[in-house]
């Protein structure tokens, strides 16, 4: 799977397209130029969300009603895709090869990982961060699973809106019981089956942890679930029916639910320790980027191919040390794509790179196939 060409129109400050190289891609430019935007928009086209929005219409340029991205995508040496996504305010749509499809469906035609600084909240930030990271990590070699969480997230707001309705209404705890009950057999049957496939990808993490890079620092993950000394954890659909009978009062009192894996977290330790507590920044991007590259590898055992790699502003976040390392070992592995506002990092690492100059939210198309600043 190699992305081979991008197009935007009206994405943010984008304009035209870009050819890309099959492996190391520098898009060089000072701030403000709009590099950022074109990961986005490949990011966008992979997993159908922004890394940097939730409001997908922000993304839309000013005065324009509609954005439109496309990329072809080299499925194999006879097959090439072309994905489509049109936004249009706060609607989306995807297609491939002109046909609409489902987000579902459309998961699976592109995929993509991302390390910014915004990322990093996965290791120093709230737990919801650390969540999302595992849920992304499983629909990435299992994409069925977003509906899984679309299902659970569904469940947990109506539960939501029954309690806050059964606290201001003051109605008493076996009416509550009543009308609680039927959402809490379905959130059970949801909670067991993202508890399952988290537990599993934690697994499969570790295992590819085992990635030597940075000077070997030992990073290793476990999921921490908030019925952990509560019960069987290896019966959970049976601990969690016991401790929501137990909590509903205490449910009742706050007007949210207090149980089940929204509440879950993931602890990141560096050599034993919690790299939140006890890591340097730099062994926090560190980690972060193990992390990243442990699911790539879990990606390439799933799927045979790699996902693509986008690498925001690296030079900002690691020494040309660790980037030298890195890249080295992404060599031949992923198709990668790294912004840079310095000429100093496309000469020091775009010897094999493709080179495109952004400027004003374009590919100067006489910079876009050098290898060379």
């Amino acid at each position: 799977m190699l992305l081979t060409e991008l197009e935007a129109r009206n994405f943010r400050n984008l304009r035209g397209n870009v050819v890309c190289g099959n492996g190391l891609n520098i898009l060089l430019g000072e701030n403000g130029q709009g590099k950022t935007n074109w990961l986005e928009a490949i990011h966008l086209l992979a997993t159908t969300r922004s890394f940097r929005t939730s409001k997908l219409s922000e993304a839309i340029a000013f005065n324009e009603t509609s954005a439109i991205v496309v990329a072809r995508i080299q499925v194999s040496e006879e097959i090439v895709h072309e994905l489509r996504v049109v936004l249009e305010g706060n609607s989306k749509a995807f297609s491939v090869n002109g046909k609409r499809e489902t987000v579902q469906r459309y998961l699976g035609e592109l995929h993509a990982f991302v390390f910014n600084a915004d990322q990093l909240e996965i290791i120093r930030g709230t737990p919801e961060h650390r969540r999302r990271f595992l849920d992304d990590s499983i629909t990435a070699v299992h994409p069925p699973y977003i509906q899984t969480i679309a299902d659970f997230n569904r469940v947990l707001k109506q539960k939501n809106a029954l309690l806050q309705s059964a606290q201001e209404q003051d109605l008493p705890l076996s009416k509550v019981v009543e009308v609680i009950a039927p959402w809490n057999e379905q959130l059970v049957k949801h909670s067991a089956k993202i508890h399952r496939s988290r537990v599993r990808i934690v697994q499969r993490l570790n295992e590819a942890l085992a990635i030597k890079l940075f000077g070997g620092e030992a990073i290793t993950i476990r999921y921490a679930s908030s019925l952990e000394e509560k019960g069987d954890l290896d019966d959970y659909e049976s601990l969690l029916f016991s401790r929501l009978e137990i909590r509903l009062q205490a449910e009742m009192a706050s007007g949210y639910s207090l149980i089940g894996p929204h509440r879950d977290d993931l602890e990141v330790m560096l050599d034993g320790h919690d790299i939140r507590r006890f890591g340097s920044s730099g062994q926090q991007r560190s980690a972060l980027l193990l992390l990243l590259l442990a699911n790539i590898d879990i990606f390439y055992a799933q799927r045979g191919e790699y996902p693509l790699f986008l690498l925001d502003d690296l030079d900002a976040e690691l020494d040309y040390r660790r980037i030298g390392q890195l890249l080295e070992y992404l060599d031949g592995r992923t198709q990668t794509f790294v912004t840079t506002s310095k000429d100093s990092f496309a000469l020091e690492f775009g010897t094999r790179a493709v080179i495109h100059r952004v400027s004003n939210g374009q590919i100067d198309p006489q910079t876009e196939i050098a290898t060379t600043v």
